[in-house]
């Protein structure tokens, strides 16, 4: 190939002579070089480039085919899928050949469809995002974890919850912007039915309900396109950290969650742990940047919107309430308050508003009218009144009880057995103590109880027979293997016969 400056000095000379021959004969160069750099100059190529030939492969002929599977599988599909549709065409490259060429088709695909964001710059007080996970199971019952998202402090709400109804939802909302502080503008979330009801003309039509309680906290419902987790990342970020964390797996080794109580409080917990460390993106802790977006927060009502929750119900001092003619228990922490009650298929929903928002206090299986559905753990423990332990009342049962346990033992089975002289013989028992060791008297009196023996003479019996000192057998009166009395065993029985013997022969002769 030519130099650039020689290159130059060959068109100089065609555009001199007009002659592909007169000017190879200037320039000394053969004709057909500078038939083919003038050629290259006239269609508009950069003659000091050298163009190389294309030569054509194999797979030419099927690109146009391969080119349409790609758009047709929206670039999925696999490269020994395009290879055995090409055999059946004729196709005689090799799987390497056409696995390189569907990757370059599909690259290409991807280039050209690939969907470009305008970075997203949350401004303070106006977006909040949420969406849901699967939660956990809690005593074989499935949860949901209710995961929220305010954009500008990325300030994170994990709540787990039973379902995703509508009244739920509400609460949950609540409670969010209770944690929060105050409600954003906007709140961002998928299609569910608690939220949009159909689409007309592409347009989302809202539940009339989700409305009103938005109305409530002076929040605008907006909702994603359809299909397009994307355009709420944020929230789609927290259901995947807040599933990782918070459901049992052999990633985090989590122990499964003995009651709802627990999860509540993993929770609570990872809450604290996510809005407590400094951000990758802000490079601030999310609970800093919240104080800051809540003079952007506006106001929420004192009172949650409750319309949702059902109807109100007293509490009474037996910690139960009534529904259509049934009674169903709460905690009894709640005695002399007002809760929300509402169905929720066959099952009763009991809501209370605290501090932090409306919060699910019992849940019951609808009963019949007449009949009850009592929880034991709604009610403090209860002493058993079949067991109850002695408590001393004056001088003399205070120093029979300092004996120990067995006394302890022997006044509860003598009261059950109603025995009589109780005082007196508990009397005489301390008084024991001034000449017997304490400790004897009172293993006595437990084995006195026990035995159901309630007298003074019983318990002087048991001291004497534990004092008593063991008789050690005679080896001469033994009849264990290696004694005399086992060596002389049927000696003794053969010189009994012979005196016998003897008597008879004597008195035969007298």
């Amino acid at each position: 190939m030519l130099s650039e400056e020689k290159i130059m000095e060959v068109l100089e000379a065609y555009d001199l002579t007009g002659s592909y021959r007169s000017a190879a004969q200037l320039c000394g160069v053969d004709h057909q070089t500078v038939r083919r750099y003038v050629k290259a100059r006239d269609a508009g190529l950069d003659p000091t480039v050298r163009v190389q030939p294309v030569r054509e492969t194999v797979t030419d002929p099927f690109v146009d085919h391969i080119a349409g599977w790609v758009e047709k599988s929206k670039g999925k599909i696999r490269g020994d899928v395009v290879h055995g549709k090409l055999e059946a065409m004729g196709y005689l490259g090799s799987d390497r050949t056409t696995r390189r060429v569907v990757n370059r088709l599909k690259e290409c695909w991807w280039r050209e469809n690939h969907r470009s964001y305008r970075p997203w710059l949350p401004e303070p007080g106006l977006w909040f995002q949420w969406d849901y996970g699967d939660g956990p199971t809690v005593c074989g019952e499935k949860s949901v974890l209710f995961c929220g998202w305010l954009a500008w402090a990325r300030f994170r709400v994990v709540l787990p919850l039973r379902d995703k109804r509508l009244a739920t939802v509400i609460g949950s909302l609540d409670r969010s912007f209770r944690l929060m502080g105050g409600a954003p503008t906007y709140a961002l979330t998928d299609n569910e039915k608690t939220v949009t009801e159909r689409h007309i003309a592409a347009l989302p039509v809202r539940n009339p309900k989700i409305v009103s309680a938005a109305v409530y906290y002076g929040v605008t419902i907006a909702t994603c396109v359809p299909f397009d987790p994307e355009s709420k990342g944020g929230s789609e970020a927290t259901v995947r950290i807040a599933k990782a964390d918070l459901v049992p797996s052999e990633t985090n080794l989590r122990d499964e969650y003995d009651s709802w109580d627990d999860l509540e409080a993993a929770c609570v917990a990872f809450m604290d742990k996510v809005n407590s460390r400094v951000h990758a993106v802000t490079r601030r802790r999310p609970v800093d940047m919240l104080a800051e977006e809540q003079a952007k927060l506006h106001r929420i009502p004192d009172e949650p919107y409750t319309v949702a929750f059902g109807e109100t119900r007293s509490v009474s001092w037996s910690s139960t309430i009534q529904f259509h003619g049934a009674r169903y228990s709460v905690p009894h922490t709640l005695c002399d308050t007002r809760v929300w009650v509402r169905p929720s298929g066959d099952e009763l929903v009991i809501v209370t508003i605290g501090d932090d928002g409306p919060t699910e206090a019992a849940r019951h299986r609808i009963v019949e009218a007449g009949q009850a559905s009592i929880v034991d753990a709604h009610y403090p423990p209860r002493k058993d009144p079949a067991h109850r332990e002695p408590k001393a009342t004056n001088p003399h049962e205070e120093a029979f009880l300092a004996i120990g346990e067995g006394a302890k033992t022997w006044l509860i089975e003598a009261a059950g057995a109603g025995a009589r002289n109780i005082v007196t013989t508990m009397g005489q028992a301390v008084e024991l103590c001034a000449s017997v060791d304490r400790k004897a008297v009172d293993e006595a009196l437990g084995l006195a109880g026990t035995a159901g023996r309630f007298t003074i003479e019983d318990l002087n019996s048991i001291l004497t027979a534990s004092r008593a000192q063991p008789r050690r057998a005679d080896p001469a009166h033994s009849l264990q293997n290696g004694t005399s009395a086992w060596s002389q065993l049927g000696q003794h029985n053969n010189d009994n016969d012979n005196n016998d013997d003897n008597n008879n022969g004597n008195g035969g002769r007298s």
